[in-house]
């Protein structure tokens, strides 16, 4: 039988240089789509998918990531004196969602050196990588999903999605495994490349922010080397545990935002805020009277 996934890994040190200034002083992981961190809707995908325990892998200047998910006494006793339980039971929801480790990156160093950082808290289990950048509406959770593939294939999935040729080069690739039968959208990987040109990329098929991973992956960052940029890479990572062990991917199934990106932040926004029973019917009839050909302050 295989081990449950109990634990999620969270990367959150980067310095999130494309939000400048916005991420001067907070965290980009904190800026909202609507009214929600954009790392909280990973955590309740994490939850929803019935893992336990989450790890942060943080950095300098990350206190209000730690601040966001601890309990506020002051703020919990001003809403209950006002009585204003919805926002209360919200506040207590994030709290109390489920057990908080964190461990500090002391240089970003890559995705797989954040991961690594991770080995002692992870301990010797499967565990779930979860980028915060990618928010996946789903329905089960992507996490849930490749879980479901972890029991069927007992062995480590990655999540993939199919991306247009002219993007490919912005992600890690696989290359399919001909032969092997294994479900719609579930895949033997035979390699990984990370962000390789057009011309040169082996499939269409993108890693994407999910990972579901064996603790043998720990021993393979170890012994990978870092690239040019001076990082370590999750994928020449997973390539060196390749070498052992098969690896599968998974074609998830639902709504992904980049939230990494300006535009893909300004989508996943507008995007939520339709799916808010509470804000769909006005935010659209506001979105459908815009007129961008009137000039400033006459609209």
């Amino acid at each position: 039988m295989t081990q449950a996934v109990r634990k999620a890994v969270f990367p959150a040190a980067g310095l999130g240089t494309r939000f400048l200034p916005a991420t001067k002083a907070q965290p980009k992981e904190m800026l909202p789509l609507v009214d929600k961190p954009i790392i909280q809707y990973g955590v309740e995908e994490a939850v929803a998918s019935g893992i336990a325990n989450i790890i942060l892998v943080t950095g300098r200047g990350k206190n209000a990531i730690e601040d966001h998910f601890d309990v506020s006494v002051e703020l919990e006793t001003f809403l209950e004196a006002r009585g204003k339980r919805d926002q209360l039971d919200e506040v207590r929801k994030i709290s109390n969602l489920i057990n908080f480790a964190y461990v500090r990156q002391g240089e970003p160093l890559g995705l797989g050196h954040a991961v690594l950082v991770a080995r002692e808290l992870v301990g010797n289990e499967p565990f779930a990588v979860i980028l915060g950048d990618d928010v996946i509406d789903a329905n089960p959770p992507a996490i849930k999903q490749m879980i479901d593939v972890f029991n069927q294939v007992n062995g480590p999935v990655l999540a993939v999605e199919r991306v247009p040729r002219e993007d490919i080069s912005s992600y890690g690739v696989i290359d399919v495994a001909p032969g092997a039968r294994l479900g719609d959208g579930v895949f033997q990987v035979r390699d990984l490349v990370e962000k390789p040109p057009r011309e040169e990329a082996p499939s269409d098929l993108a890693i994407i922010g999910r990972y579901v991973l064996t603790p043998d992956i720990f021993s393979a960052l170890a012994a990978t080397k870092s690239d040019r940029t001076g990082e370590i890479q999750l994928t020449n990572g997973l390539r060196e545990l390749l070498k052992t062990r098969p690896i599968y991917a998974c074609e998830v199934k639902g709504v992904r935002h980049d939230t990494g990106n300006k535009l893909g932040f300004l989508k996943a926004v507008v995007y939520f805020a339709l799916r808010r029973p509470d804000l769909s019917d006005k935010f659209s009839s506001y979105l459908a009277s815009l007129d961008l050909r009137a000039p400033a302050g006459k609209r």
